[in-house]
């Protein structure tokens, strides 16, 4: 049975759904104004294989990942490039796509943005005045924290502490210094929709509750997120009426023991490393740590990714199609079952291609190559070509060929010197030659 830890309690739990042939899911996506980090990588990557091990289990999952395209931060980057929000909202949408598909990172079945949703938060904050939990004050809808006694059991964050936490100078027109803003007031050139409270736009955390509403519906089985979500993004989800069984929520990402920010300039772009780096690399990386503790990323990490993919697809190469046996695959979702312990199934994948390189029996390499493809997919992981892999990134494929070439005649005529130069040569191109069974087989170094 899969377990995962539950942010709701803090513990490791048995994943029950509320129906088991239609599982809902939703993950926070990004905030639209540049692009993504690698710390925004990681819950992509994260859910991307809870993703594919829900699937794997039950008939069908409805996963839904948002787009926020209206925000401060969104309103700032257009005015500083002097262009409307929705062109930097389009620009960066795009590039968040185009690196999560070199992540390997498949796309969720639905994406709603928060632009197309502005009249389901209008409705829902009506409903929360109603109801007593909200208010309106100076053109904002807000929502009164001491309405909701529940307010703090998912962080687990002492309200009294949360009030003395506050800042001295609140909004006067706040009741409480807690209370969050649901809509707000939009100033001239800045996007906004009327509303009963004005010309504005929602506030953040409203978007999130429309969203799951309207794709979802009223309840949902998984709420995900990165860890830094959890107060006070999900715990005013909650408050708004968000209901989830489980919340699950992925570590933070630092780099070389820091954590990123851009007055350290240390902010790693995944554009940035995939320029240097496969991507299938550096979601490897990513899934080095067990997910809910924190990654350190050093620039060592994507390097030791790359090496040890290096020697998962040097076990699948030559190895013919074959049928993958439940046994063999046991390891890895025994692994995955256990709240998602990647660290552990990356393991499981290493032991499996020991066995391929140490049986002797060709049909049973293949059985146990087949397996390790299947388990691989289950992480997203070695579903390219073993071949291709290996001689990706080549400067000039052509040239190293007529190099192998030449140097396998030298070898034929025994001379030796001749092969070691030619040896060398290649080696000096970043090219590794592995000669076995009176063949040679070559590699990028990684």
């Amino acid at each position: 049975m899969l377990r995962l830890f539950n942010s709701m309690g803090r513990r490791v739990e048995p994943f029950v759904p509320r129906d088991p042939g239609q599982l809902r899911m939703y993950v926070c996506g990004p905030t639209v104004y540049s692009y993504a980090h690698i710390g925004n990588a990681r819950p992509a990557v994260v859910f991307d294989v809870l993703t594919r091990v829900l699937r794997a289990r039950f008939p069908r999952l409805t996963y839904a990942r948002n787009i926020t395209d209206v925000d401060d931060k969104i309103i700032a980057a257009a005015a500083a490039a002097g262009v409307p929000c929705d062109a930097i909202s389009a620009r960066f949408t795009a590039a968040y796509h185009a690196d999560l598909a070199a992540l390997g990172v498949l796309p969720p079945d639905v994406e709603p943005r928060a632009t197309d949703h502005i009249s389901q938060m209008i409705a829902i904050i009506e409903e929360l005045i109603a109801a007593g939990h909200a208010y309106a004050a100076e053109g904002h809808a807000l929502f009164h924290v001491p309405s909701f006694a529940a307010y703090g059991r998912l962080s687990g964050a002492n309200p009294d502490e949360i009030r003395a936490g506050a800042r001295v100078e609140v909004a006067p027109w706040k009741r409480d210094p807690r209370d969050f803003v649901l809509w707000k007031p939009s100033q001239a050139g800045q996007p906004g929709w009327d509303s009963p409270w004005g010309f504005g736009r929602p506030g953040w955390h409203i978007e999130c509750t429309a969203m799951i509403r309207t794709h979802l519906g009223d309840h949902i089985d998984i709420h995900g997120g990165g860890i830094d979500l959890r107060f006070p993004h999900h715990e005013n989800e909650i408050a708004q009426g968000t209901d989830a069984r489980f919340w699950v929520h992925n570590g933070h990402v630092t780099v070389s023991g820091a954590k990123m920010s851009k007055s350290l300039g240390n902010v790693l772009l995944v554009r940035d490393l995939l320029a240097d780096m496969p991507g299938e690399a550096i979601r490897y990386a990513l899934l080095s740590a067990q997910y809910r503790q924190p990654l350190d990323w050093t620039d060592e990490t994507p390097h030791a990714a790359r090496a040890a993919l290096d020697r998962l697809y040097g076990a699948l190469r030559d190895q013919p199609p074959a049928e993958a046996q439940d046994e063999d695959m046991a390891p890895v979702r025994a692994a995955l079952d256990d709240d998602l312990n990647a660290p552990a199934a990356l393991a499981a994948l290493h032991a499996l291609a020991g066995q391929i390189h140490a049986a002797t029996d060709p049909a049973r390499r293949a059985e146990l190559a087949a397996a390790l493809r299947q388990a691989g997919g289950l992480l997203g992981l070695l579903e390219q070509d073993p071949t291709a892999w290996s001689q990706a990134g080549a400067a000039d494929v052509a040239r190293i060929e007529a190099l192998i070439a030449e140097r396998a005649c030298a070898r034929a005529a025994h001379d030796w010197a001749r092969a070691d130069a030619l040896r060398d040569k290649l080696t000096a191109m970043g090219v590794e030659i592995e000669d076995a069974d009176g063949e040679s087989r070559w590699r990028v170094r990684a």
